[in-house]
């Protein structure tokens, strides 16, 4: 697979950025939002609204996230529901490549989307949810109410439903979006920045919906009629960085804080290991991402490795006592070049086209609790920070980052950054520190670990652990050209960016990696 990269033109800043909250601009206030996150996962209790949108001209299919309906999974059933879940998102790339091939029939025929589009998409997805009820049903109470799940609507781009917080622009964090299936205790952070010298707000005093300056791409292709591949990103999702304000603030670190970090090289994917497999959140599902992920550090990772497989893997992690897995899904220059996998699952066939990017540098760096002692990780900890669908989900789970180098005191987290010559683009993502001291993963990814509380401190029943802080720096021409793979009707929005970790230290060097953390030092 071809990979560009241009020379490295400026001096990278050496932060880490903590990704754990951000205030979004909405409307007429800013609004704090909670940032739990699991790729691919909404937020829990009843799926978002339906928009219906009357009128207006629709950009993408909209569907309940099924896993939010589901009681907790029992063991034997898991393997089942995951494989019917990657299915049931299988059917809605296939859905949206038949709306996107007849959007202006439907534009000027309704029904044809009832007809064509939906109606099928909704069989399918009853079928499958009958399936999952069975499955559980075998080994445990079958669920009640899972047809509820079936319908999906469409939906404009304009319209992506938030964190029902309201806009009074009071700051204060609502439950209009299914919140309270989430219990609070779970970890949901408001202000707390995960122990690292920065925190992480949307830009404040950011129009949503700016021109990026009126800037040329610059990129043979025009970014506002839909990307590459013809599904975004558009001119509107760029913003020039040196417009938003700066809105990081410092951590307060308290008496017993554990200050130190442990720093892991796993060079910047050189070899060029790609696939569309997510095998953290579909097992044994061959394309089960529908996009193409960047892999460092354990080089057996795809949908069929096992605990085993990953134990025994090579790693081009510098220490090889780190044979974890780090993966995200790839940049690419959005400039009219096709990339090797232009007719392959995960690239073309799922409308994730262009050239893919090879960072200019990735900073893997665990560090510590702002006011307490960590203890170590578990082997084979699954971890997913952010939400592969956040678009259509909406951003409670988004934990994205976007910056530009010599500008890493503004975040955004729905924009991606335009940046001035001379500086790269830096996508941050810091992963919950919190660990409830039984298992590896969860039904939905996430309930397994958790976000510190506002104070600092982990949820009851919860205990602290390294937090890892991925850093990952792009060489691109300057101008909105580039563009983050997605599921295809996410239309490749910066919100669902996201990052996948499994742990596979060895138990001596996890054992330092707590030791220098806890100390205050600095290792590698």
């Amino acid at each position: 697979m071809r990979r560009t990269s241009r020379k490295k033109r400026s001096t990278l800043a050496n932060r880490a950025i903590a990704a754990s909250a951000a205030l979004i601009l909405g409307g007429g206030g800013l609004v704090a939002v909670n940032v739990y996150a699991s790729a691919g996962e909404g937020p829990s209790g009843s799926p978002p609204p339906r928009t219906q949108n009357a009128g207006r001209q629709m950009s993408t299919i909209d569907c309940p996230e099924a896993v939010n309906g589901l009681p907790e999974v029992p063991d034997q059933a898991r393997g089942e529901v995951d494989r019917e879940l990657a299915a049931m998102d299988t059917q809605i790339t296939d859905a949206y490549r038949q709306f996107a091939d007849r959007k202006e029939q439907i534009a000027q025929d309704p029904g044809l989307a009832e007809n064509a589009v939906l109606g099928p998409l909704r069989s399918k997805r009853t079928a499958s949810l009958d399936r999952i009820g069975i499955a559980i049903g075998r080994v445990g109470e079958r669920p009640a109410g899972l047809e509820s799940l079936a319908g999906c609507s469409l939906r404009a781009d304009d319209s992506r439903p938030g964190t029902g917080n309201g806009n009074d622009g009071d700051g204060d964090s609502g439950d209009g979006n299914g919140n309270g299936g989430q219990d609070d205790g779970q970890g949901q952070d408001q202000g707390q920045n995960q122990g690292q010298n920065q925190g992480q707000n949307e830009g404040q005093g950011q129009d949503g919906g700016q021109d990026p300056g009126g800037q040329d791409p610059g990129q043979g292709e025009d970014p506002g009629q839909g990307g590459q591949g013809g599904n975004g990103p558009e001119a509107s999702d760029f913003v020039d960085i040196q417009s938003v304000q700066p809105n990081v603030d410092r951590p307060r670190q308290r008496r017993g804080a554990s200050r130190g970090t442990f720093t892991t090289d796993c060079g910047r994917n050189e070899n060029g290991k790609f696939n569309p497999d997510n095998v953290i959140v579909a097992p044994g599902v061959s394309n089960g991402a529908h996009h193409m992920h960047d892999y460092i550090g354990n080089q057996a990772n795809d949908a069929f490795a096992s605990d085993d497989d990953l134990a025994d893997g090579a790693t081009t992690c510098r220490n090889q006592g780190d044979r974890s897995t780090y993966y995200w899904p790839v940049l690419r220059l959005q400039n009219g070049q096709d990339e090797n996998d232009v007719d392959a699952d995960g690239g073309g066939r799922d409308q994730n086209v262009g050239e893919i990017q090879t960072p200019s540098e990735v900073t893997l760096k665990f560090v510590g609790s702002p006011v307490g002692r960590v203890t170590a990780m578990p082997r084979f900890l699954r971890i997913i920070t952010g939400d592969a669908k956040a678009f259509t989900n909406g951003d409670a789970n988004a934990n994205a980052s976007w910056s530009c180098t010599g500008f890493e005191d503004r975040q955004l987290t729905d924009k991606y950054p335009i940046c001035p010559e001379g500086s790269q683009v830096v996508r941050t993502f810091a992963f919950q520190n919190c660990w409830d001291g039984q298992n590896t993963d969860s039904a939905n990814h996430r309930t397994h670990v958790a976000f510190a509380q506002e104070n600092g401190r982990c949820p009851n029943g919860f205990r602290a652990v390294p937090q890892l802080v991925q850093r990952i720096v792009y060489d691109v021409p300057p101008g909105p050209g580039f563009a983050v793979d997605s599921f295809p009707e996410q239309l490749h929005k910066p919100i669902t960016d996201h990052g996948d970790f499994i742990n596979v230290f060895d138990s001596g060097l996890m054992k330092k990696m707590v030791r220098c953390i806890n100390d205050g030092r600095r290792c590698r």
